[in-house]
């Protein structure tokens, strides 16, 4: 009987797995000829490329071709936007077909498998108007903003960035990279960078948009734009490429940039032209890759950068929100009402909104509220007062429920040993609450260090963020898994710090 089950048992197996890659066949066999769905990745804050309009709906000039191409093919369009920065996690773990978003060639030939390009596009810097920047030589000693791995910072720094360039971004007080357009023109307008070097037709949308700015006449460079696929998918590749040449031919291309006149994009059209096909691959031949060592090496060194960062916010935090969250408490304690409202509705504010709001608004609000120009160095001290201010709410009642834990009748002791209420707090009451919240105290600080990350919300670059850089540039995952172990580590130590104190305090 016992034989039997154990045969019946790999009999089930053996159907179980053969069923699993008669599945997997099925479904390539499908993909290649009977795919229902396109899915395009795009940053959904790249106009006139691909963003939101006023009804909620993703348009733009590239969704649109899209949205034709799917047409003619019988496909189902999905747009799905994605952090610009994990593009290439999006793309070669298939959870996207290919980016379109006015994605760059130039530079990255090796590392897709691309359609020919179809916009010849320039790199511009935008300033606002009553700035006293009128050309590319007045940004030096200035600070500049691109979007991390984007075409601007490549015209700055990247290998085959032209010298005048080079030495151009030399010149800059600062060269810095936001993880989109949005902040990057919330910076410019708040006068906390100087100017931001952009993509001409997402330049053009925003002075549609804002007339506070103008576009240097220079240009910073050029390059062309195509539709990226997963490196060696050329069958995918392929099908796109022949219908955006019948798009082409029967004017539908042509009509489609019509749309989107306002925006430089008709003047930048060369689908078709000479030299545009520099990229298109027509192998799917694997990439060299680097040794992992050699790579976990080199992204552990980069990443080194940005663990001073994370460090600073984190101790620059604590020092300032565990006694600020005392004061807190003792107003949120005290007898009179109004004190007490004042506290609650703090408290409330800063446990019930977002922290990453909370930052925006510390760093903005001065701006958009009073009209002051913040600074840059600013920047660093808007992170550490939103941090500070939100983790001083939570341990503001963390100490209140420690002091309401401790019995009344300690007070009342005190009280007939003659003992005053400042003396009873700070001998009595004060040494039994640290003994009590040490545990919770101690989530909050682990909780705090994997916070430190949101400081990218103002575009300052600790390990987390230098992390997603480096991924975008690497196409790899494995600088976020460094930096994961990094937070494991510095958490653990944590943890252990603080389980020290809470056996020191046992004897009482």
């Amino acid at each position: 009987m016992k034989c039997w089950d154990k045969r019946k048992s790999r009999m089930i197996l053996l159907i179980l797995a053969i069923s699993m890659i008669a599945g997997l066949f099925t479904a390539c066999g499908k993909d290649k000829e009977e795919r229902e769905t396109f899915v395009v990745g795009f940053d959904a804050e790249f106009p006139p490329y691909g963003f939101k309009d006023d009804n909620g709906d993703y348009i733009g000039f590239d969704l649109e071709l899209a949205e034709e191409v799917c047409r003619r093919k019988g496909w189902k369009l999905v747009k799905q936007p994605i952090d610009w920065e994990q593009k290439n996690m999006e793309l070669n773990s298939g959870a996207i077909d290919c980016i379109w978003n006015g994605f760059t060639v130039n530079g990255r030939e090796n590392d897709y498998t691309w359609t020919t390009a179809y916009v010849d596009n320039s790199q511009v810097v935008v300033v606002r108007k009553d700035s006293s920047i009128e050309s590319l030589e007045d940004l030096k000693g200035k600070i500049v903003a691109v979007q991390s791995d984007s075409a601007a910072l490549a015209a700055f720094t990247s290998d085959d960035a032209e010298e005048k360039n080079k030495e151009l971004a030399k010149s800059f007080k600062e060269l810095m990279q936001i993880g989109n357009y949005v902040s990057a023109f919330l910076d410019l307008s708040s006068g906390s960078v100087d100017a931001v070097c952009i993509d001409v037709g997402v330049a053009y949308f925003q002075l549609n948009q804002n007339p506070d700015f103008k576009v240097l006449k220079e240009t910073v460079s050029s390059e062309k734009y195509g539709v990226a696929f997963k490196y060696g998918n050329t069958a995918l590749r392929d099908e796109v490429q022949e219908t955006l040449e019948e798009m082409y031919k029967d004017g539908t291309f042509k009509e489609i940039a019509s749309h989107w006149k306002d925006y430089y994009i008709e003047e930048s059209l060369c689908f078709m032209g000479e030299g545009t096909d520099f990229a298109y691959r027509t192998d799917d031949t694997a990439k060299a890759d680097r040794a992992f060592g050699e790579k976990f090496l080199s992204i552990s060194k980069q990443l080194g950068k940005g663990i001073l960062a994370t460090l600073s916010i984190f101790f620059l935090t604590l020092i300032f929100s565990m006694p600020l969250g005392l004061l807190v408490t003792f107003v949120r304690m005290s007898k009179a009402k109004v004190l007490q409202w004042i506290a609650k509705i703090y408290i409330s504010i800063m446990r019930g909104t977002p922290l990453m709001l909370q930052l925006l608004v510390v760093f903005y609000g001065p701006h958009f509220l009073f009209g002051a120009e913040t600074s840059q160095s600013y920047r660093f001290y808007a992170v550490i007062i939103g941090f500070s201010l939100n983790y001083a709410a939570y341990f503001a009642e963390i100490y209140r429920s420690g002091i309401e834990s401790i019995p009344v009748g300690q007070r009342e002791a005190a009280d007939v040993l003659g003992y005053s209420k400042r003396q009873t707090f700070r001998k009595i009451i004060f040494p039994q609450m640290c003994k009590r919240v040490i545990p919770p105290v101690t989530n909050e600080v682990i909780t705090l260090v994997k916070d430190t990350s949101l400081a990218f919300a103002l575009a300052y670059t600790e390990m987390f963020t230098l992390a997603k850089q480096i991924t975008a540039s690497e196409a790899s995952i494995l600088p976020l898994f460094i930096a994961g172990i990094f937070y494991y580590i510095f958490n653990f130590v944590v943890a252990m710090f603080m389980e020290g104190i809470e056996k020191k305090m046992k004897f009482f």
